[in-house]
C-alpha cells in the first residue's frame, strides 16, 4: 500500500522532520560523545600545556575545573537517546569548553591568544548538531563565548577585529560543511527509507505486507487500548480467484487484484492499516471504529467491489468483520477471528459480510 504507507510517512512534512532527527541522532550519537572525550582530553591538555607558555592569574587546579562536568556531559551523552536531549547535552559541551577558555585567559598578558582556541570549535563540531535550532545556538556561543574576556581584557581592537573576522571565516565553513553534510545523510535517509518500504510492501499491489502490517497493527491497537477507544478488522478474500486463474491466465488474475486494491485504497481512511495478508486475502484495521459501523464500511466496500469486471463477471468478495472486545486481545486473534467470519461467508455463497461473534461466545471449529 504504497500510498497509504506514504501518507502515514511521509506525507506530513513535520513527521518526516521528526524521523529523519531521530535518525540522525542514532547515526551521531556515538561519534558526538567520542568528540566530546576528545573535546574533554584536548582541554586537559591546553590547559596544562598553558602553564609552560603563558602565565596565569588562576592557579591551574581551578582552570581545570571545567573538567568534571565535560566528563559527566560525555558520559551523559553516552546513554541519551532522545534527540532534543542529545543536542542540548552538545551545546552545555560547548558552554563549558567556551567558560574554559574564559578561565585560562583571565590574566594573561597574552590574552588575545588565549581566546584563539575557540575558533576551532564551530568547525569541529559543524557535523554533530541535529537540527538548524542546535547549529545555531551553537555557532552564537563559539561566537560570543570569548568576547567578554577580548573586550574587558587589556587587549587592543586589532586583536578584537581580528578574531571576529576569523570567528566569521569558522562559521561559514562550519555553515558549508554542515549543509553539505545534511544533504549526504538526508538522501541517504531517503534511500533506506524506501528500501524499507520496498521490503515491507507487495510488488503487485503495493499493500502492506503481512509481517510489517501485524507490527503497525499491535502498535495501533496499544495505543487504542490506551485512549479506550474502539477498533475493528476486515479480513476479505476475492471470490473464484482460482477459477479466474486457471481459465483466464494469472495475467487477468494479477489484474484483479490490482483493480482490488485500488477500491480498498480509495475507501480506506489516513488512519487505516491495509495489507495483503497472501494471495487473494486482504486485510483492513479500522481503528475508532464499532462493529456495527464497521459491517457498514464492509457492506459499502462489499458493492463498490462489485462494480469491477472480471473476464467472467463482476469482481465480488467475502468478508469477515470481527470487533477488539477484550482489553488486550492480539492482533493474530483478531485477524483469527476475522478470518473465521470471511469463512463462514464462503460457506454461505460469498459475495458477504459477516460479522465475527464475541470471543467469549465462540467456539472453535
Amino acid at each position: 500500500m504504497a500510498a497509504l504507507f506514504e501518507s502515514r510517512r511521509h506525507a506530513d512534512d513535520a513527521d518526516q522532520r521528526r524521523e529523519y532527527v531521530r535518525y540522525l541522532a542514532r547515526q551521531r550519537g556515538p561519534m558526538i560523545h567520542a568528540l566530546m572525550l576528545v573535546a574533554t582530553l584536548a582541554y586537559a591538555v591546553a590547559a596544562i600545556a598553558s602553564t609552560f607558555i603563558r602565565s596565569s592569574a588562576l592557579p591551574l587546579p581551578l582552570r581545570l575545573a571545567p573538567l568534571l562536568p565535560l566528563l559527566l556531559v560525555a558520559v551523559t551523552a553516552r546513554r541519551a537517546s532522545e534527540p532534543r536531549h542529545l543536542s542540548l547535552l552538545a551545546l552545555l559541551c560547548v558552554l563549558l569548553l567556551e567558560g574554559g577558555i574564559n578561565l585560562n585567559s583571565i590574566g594573561s598578558v597574552h590574552g588575545g591568544s588565549g581566546v584563539m582556541p575557540g575558533l576551532l570549535l564551530p568547525v569541529a563540531s559543524s557535523v554533530i548538531w541535529l537540527a538548524r535550532w542546535d547549529f545555531l545556538c551553537a555557532m552564537a556561543l563559539c561566537a560570543l563565548g570569548p568576547l567578554p574576556m577580548l573586550l574587558i581584557g587589556d587587549i587592543d581592537h586589532t586583536q578584537v577585529v581580528q578574531y571576529l573576522v576569523y570567528m566569521c571565516i569558522a562559521i561559514m565553513l562550519s555553515t558549508v560543511l554542515r549543509a553539505f553534510m545534511a544533504r549526504t545523510l538526508f538522501a541517504q535517509f531517503q534511500l533506506e527509507q524506501q528500501l524499507r518500504e520496498r521490503a515491507n510492501t507487495d510488488d503487485l499491489t503495493g499493500l502492506l505486507l503481512r509481517n510489517r502490517f501485524l507490527e503497525l497493527a499491535r502498535r495501533t491497537l496499544r495505543e487504542l487500548h490506551q485512549q479506550q477507544r474502539p477498533a475493528c478488522l476486515l479480513y476479505l478474500d476475492a471470490d473464484h480467484f482460482k477459477l479466474l486463474n486457471d481459465n483466464h491466465g494469472h495475467a487477468a488474475g494479477d489484474a484483479a487484484l490490482v483493480a482490488l486494491s485500488r477500491v480498498l485504497r480509495g475507501q480506506a481512511r489516513g488512519t487505516d492499516l491495509l495489507a495483503r495478508i497472501g494471495g487473494e486475502e486482504f486485510a483492513l484495521l479500522l481503528p475508532g471504529l464499532d462493529l456495527a459501523q464497521a459491517c457498514r464500511r464492509a457492506e459499502l466496500l462489499r458493492q463498490t467491489v462489485r462494480q469491477v469486471e472480471r473476464p467472467d463477471g463482476p469482481l465480488t468478495i467475502s468478508v469477515g468483520v470481527a470487533a477488539c472486545h477484550l482489553p488486550h486481545e492480539s492482533i493474530e486473534a483478531l485477524l483469527a477471528r476475522a478470518d473465521q467470519a470471511m469463512r463462514e461467508a464462503k460457506r454461505e455463497g460469498r459475495d458477504r459480510v459477516i460479522s465475527s461473534r464475541h470471543p467469549a461466545a465462540e467456539q472453535v471449529n
